[in-house]
């Protein structure tokens, strides 16, 4: 898929979300917040999809790791990324549809677990590991 295929389905599918937020704050439909939050679930699959095939053909005979793709911590740093974001809309839409009763706080655990994970990410990316040479 190119990148403006990828470009393109992020924005459709946003769009769709968006709009059916939009219907639903206002009253307009009575859907579940979980059909809701599709959009949202079906970007997440299809990432989720692309990075363990990713995954999984580092694992194949003959591969060469130099070939100048990212490293296998990288590509887990990502999966693991996509699925807190899944668990936050899953546990957002249950306290929505009043599921759980959990504090907002609860919900926003995976959240801000994910934020910490991305600073770290930064943070390792702005200052890589010097050398001893």
């Amino acid at each position: 898929m190119s990148l403006a295929q990828r470009v393109l389905l992020s924005y459709v599918f946003t769009l769709i979300f968006l709009i059916m937020v939009v219907l639903k704050l206002d009253g307009k439909v009575q859907w579940n917040w979980f059909l809701i939050f599709l959009p949202v679930w079906i970007v997440d699959a299809i990432l989720i999809l692309m990075l363990v095939i990713k995954m999984a053909g580092r694992c194949k005979p003959g591969y060469d790791p130099r070939n100048g793709s990212p490293d296998l911590r990288l590509r887990s740093w990502y999966l693991t990324a996509t699925l807190l974001g899944l668990g936050f809309c899953l546990t957002l839409c249950a306290k929505l549809e009043k599921l759980a009763e959990l504090k907002l706080s609860i919900v926003c655990i995976p959240l801000w677990a994910m934020m910490v994970g991305a600073l770290l990410e930064l943070g390792m990316n702005i200052f890589p590991e010097r050398r001893e040479v």
